[in-house]
């Protein structure tokens, strides 16, 4: 049976009762999300001297990292002018990295953390300078970083409306116990779709200019009892079906022609993980849906665990290594990569990622390359920066143009679709993330708007802070 769908025509229309909620707290900084961004921006706020509290729908933290088992945190290193060799390595991503790290911080503190609990292999030309983690750790570390901070925090909390005309003094959250609101003085949107923004009326986009397509879902999955020994024996007498984590072509082709697989993107991507006998695999791809809709929600999901179903069955059938794997976890919530970007005092461009640019207002900085899975099918496009390069993201990005009291973080600020293919990533996110919730403390302490701070002030807390703002540190 398929899962519901759109009715046709135009939908009966009830009014609903007026209601009372209790607020329930009050703070100098809300922050909306519990994910990457929502952990760069708690702590950064708390370092700062504010008091905080963080909001999260789900009863943990991590958000994509821990949700949808995006396990790897993509490489926030440079990368060197080396060239990619097909099967030379393999479960890791071979050229995203091999230079300097260009994020530091929170982002430092959490990976440092992870891979002193064993929760994470420490990026190196070994992994592709990418981070593989165990989210159950992730998880765990996300907490303490909270709590070391002194980081208030209300799960099982979905954000459903803001207080406040043209300026953010509170959030309304949908519990199992009630309605509450959480009032303060400045607000973080860390929930990666700019909810609090949109219930607040800041204009924003969604998907790439041409048609409005956003780029594909992907639900991921772990594999378990993986044999790597027998995997990386059939890569190495197959060099040219393996590219990095990308490949086993002539494999899919086979499996494809048997009528056993129909994959809806143009390989298999696979991750290496913490655990030798573990694989993570971000193949299956849901296009042309739109992450905010809740009727393309549900048949993202649907159609994401018939493709795992499919995904696992050619594992074990046709590919070396995986002949006792099962799936051993998969994700709550299918994985999104973007849906609305807010329009902020200044939107960040794909020349701006690909040229490096530099700003005078920078509070983070990316050096991943464009990476863009095609919204109507097969295809991914990479467009690296500039060797040993990375670009800045200025403060203007986080500051959406409309509403006041307000800070955004993550992968909904301020750019356009090309660029928000490379500042997604969640290394990228966590920065961003810290400095929103600076900019946040430092506004509500001096009971200023965002928009009216110096962006020196903010820099110099970041900077003490330990985060990496390029040649400013």
């Amino acid at each position: 049976m398929p899962p519901l769908v759109r009715p046709d025509g135009q939908p009966e229309i009830l009014t609903l009762p007026a209601r009372q909620a209790p607020v329930i707290a009050d703070a100098d900084v809300l922050v909306v999300g519990g994910g990457p961004a929502g952990i760069g921006a708690a702590v950064g706020a708390a370092e700062a001297g504010a008091s905080v509290i963080l909001a999260e729908r789900y009863g943990f933290l991590g958000g994509n990292a821990t949700a949808a088992l995006v396990t790897p945190l993509m490489s926030f290193f440079t990368h060197k002018p080396t060239e990619q060799k097909a099967g030379a390595t393999t479960l890791f991503p071979t050229n995203h990295g091999s230079g300097n790290p260009v994020i530091s911080g929170v982002l430092a503190r959490l990976v440092n953390r992870l891979v002193e609990l064993g929760g994470a292999i420490p990026p190196s030309l070994q992994t592709g300078y990418v981070v593989p983690f165990d989210p159950e750790i992730f998880k765990m570390v996300a907490f303490e970083l909270l709590d070391n901070a002194g980081v208030k925090y209300l799960l099982h909390s979905l954000a459903s409306g803001t207080i406040g005309n043209d300026e953010v003094r509170g959030v309304v959250f949908e519990t199992k116990s009630s309605p509450v609101i959480i009032k303060a003085l400045v607000t973080v949107d860390c929930t990666g779709d700019a909810d609090i923004a949109a219930r607040a009326g800041a204009a924003y986009e969604i998907g790439r200019e041409a048609d409005g397509l956003t780029e594909p879902l992907t639900l991921m999955f772990c594999m378990a009892e993986f044999q790597r020994s027998g995997f990386e024996t059939y890569v190495k007498a197959h060099p040219d079906q393996w590219y990095g984590v990308h490949g086993l072509w002539d494999l899919i082709g086979k499996a494809t022609a048997e009528g056993k697989l129909d994959l809806k993107r143009e390989d298999i991507l696979l991750f290496g993980t913490p655990h030798e006998r573990e694989v993570s695999i971000n193949s299956t791809r849901i296009t042309k849906v739109n992450g905010i809709d809740i009727w393309d929600l549900t048949y993202a999901e649907w159609e994401g665990r018939k493709q795992i179903n499919q995904i696992a069955e050619f594992l074990r059938r046709y590919v070396p290594g995986f002949a006792e794997a099962y799936v051993s976890r998969t994700g709550i919530s299918i994985g999104v990569r973007e849906t609305r970007r807010v329009i902020g005092e200044y939107r960040l461009t794909a020349s701006d990622v690909l040229e490096a640019r530099k700003f005078s207002d920078v509070i983070a900085r990316g050096s991943y390359p464009v990476d863009v899975h095609n919204p109507r099918g097969k295809g991914t496009l990479l467009k690296p920066l500039p060797p040993r390069e990375a670009y800045d993201i200025p403060l203007r990005c986080l500051l959406p143009r409309d509403v006041d009291g307000l800070t955004v973080a993550g992968r909904c600020i301020s750019g356009s679709f090309e660029a928000q293919a490379s500042y997604r990533v969640m290394p990228i996110c966590v920065a961003t993330g810290q400095a929103a919730g600076v900019c946040a403390a430092i506004a509500a302490r001096r009971r200023k708007s965002p928009h009216e701070l110096p962006h020196s002030e903010v820099q110099e807390e970041l900077l003490r802070q330990g985060a990496d703002l390029g040649n400013l540190g």
